[in-house]
């Protein structure tokens, strides 16, 4: 079928999503109401839920239970990642639409129920809501829109719902990827509805615990203070986040490098010399930059900190390395198509770009599988209020973003 006969299917596609948009919003109302906090991770439950919440549809999810031993050496309780298969004609591509369900916890602060799927002023409030459970529903939705408008179609769509991206991604999409449980040609990660996000940063997660000697405040001079000699490695981080704002990325979306300190742990009283502090430090590294070389420096950077108070001494633990998304020349399909419709559909420039985040659409780029970051959702996290208080997901832009894919998927697989 050429491009220029597809018109009337588009308007079959967009009338198809309108028709069954209020299914499509009581199923993310239904995802929402399953907790998938992350820690702790006990995400076995929603899987099972969206399985029995898929059938109705005679989508067949296919639930993969990641061995408990790998789950519980990761940090979590329960991992179980979902695979919808959907074939059609011989010869065409393999698309996956991955979303995940995993989140951070609630927080504080909320004004409405983070489990409850609440509707106020054209917004669907929720953990999860915006990230990503939202993309869990545009893809399905997306996929039946395409079966419904009776084009002759090629190839096929693994829907892939993963239970791990806040964690990396390596036992979500990562653990399907090399259990060949899919093998697509092409993948569309869950994202939001401005912008196709082609290329991302990379991320290192280290884990440094400062040891010195506990001793009592009242003759400080018998002990060694961990946590002054934690102090000189924050100031030598920082002092490097000084230096990284001078090296910007050329990639359009994306900054420059970052050094943040999410948490510092240590001490035993108040009147006790501290003898062991923790940090737990991320570094968000643009694509530019090699992984290898500032893990290197890092580790130095704080060695040398810690080795300028005689008796101190550093332990230094890799939590996370998540490298750059970086786009690959086969994504031109699937960023020409979700450009146009967007753009289209949205009544405004949606273009190509890069975003300071990290996420688990890198393992697919990683494995050779060109991939791009779409989804529902507004222009940035900020407006969203993903992983913080009051969650939500414009409506409208859930049904457009919906429109959008479908539009795509015909596209790629129409024969």
């Amino acid at each position: 079928m050429k491009p220029s006969d597809r018109s009337p299917h588009y308007a079959a596609l967009d009338a198809f999503v309108d028709a069954h948009f209020d299914e499509q919003v009581r199923l993310l109302q239904e995802l929402v109401r399953v907790p998938t906090d992350t820690p702790p991770g006990h995400n076995t439950p929603h899987a099972l839920k969206t399985r029995e919440l898929l059938a109705p549809w005679g989508f067949d999810a296919v639930a993969h239970e990641v061995p408990a031993a790998l789950v519980h050496d990761y940090g979590l309780q329960s991992l179980t990642n979902l695979v919808v298969q959907r074939r059609y004609g011989a010869g065409g591509r393999i698309v996956a639409l991955n979303a995940h369900g995993d989140v951070v916890p609630p927080g504080e602060g909320w004004t409405h129920d983070p489990y409850g799927g609440e509707i106020e002023g054209g917004r669907l409030y929720g953990r999860a809501a915006a990230v990503s459970k939202c993309d869990f529903t545009t893809f399905v939705f997306a996929t039946r829109a395409l079966e419904a408008a009776g084009v002759p179609l090629a190839g096929g769509i693994d829907l892939l719902f993963t239970y791990d991206e806040e964690f990396g991604g390596i036992l979500g999409p990562g653990w399907l990827l090399e259990q060949g449980l899919t093998k697509p040609d092409l993948e569309i990660a869950a994202g939001f509805s401005y912008q196709v996000v082609t290329a991302h940063n990379g991320c290192l997660q280290l884990a440094a615990t400062v040891h010195g000697k506990m001793g009592h405040a009242a003759v400080p001079e018998t002990a060694v203070d961990a946590l002054q000699a934690a102090n000189r490695v924050l100031t030598a981080l920082y002092a490097e986040n000084e230096r990284l704002r001078g090296h910007k990325s050329a990639v359009k979306g994306i900054n420059c490098g970052y050094i943040n300190v999410g948490q510092i742990s240590g001490g035993t009283n108040t009147n006790v010399v501290p003898g062991k502090v923790l940090l737990k430090i991320d570094r968000r590294m643009i694509p530019e930059e090699d992984p290898a070389q500032v893990e290197s420096a890092l580790r130095q950077m704080i060695e040398a900190a810690v080795a300028t108070l005689p008796g101190a001494s550093v332990e230094i633990r890799r939590l996370l390395l998540a490298h750059a998304m970086k786009p690959l020349p086969g994504n031109k399909p699937l960023v020409d198509a979700l450009t146009t419709h967007a753009s289209h559909i949205f009544g405004e420039p949606v273009e190509a770009c890069g975003t300071p985040l990290y996420t688990d659409a890198r393992l697919f780029c990683e494995r050779g599988i060109p991939a791009v970051i779409y989804g529902a959702g507004p222009r940035t996290v900020l407006e969203s209020n993903a992983k913080r208080a009051d969650e939500h997901i414009v409506l409208e832009d859930l049904r457009r973003a919906t429109k959008v894919v479908a539009r795509t998927l015909l596209d790629l697989l129409a024969a």
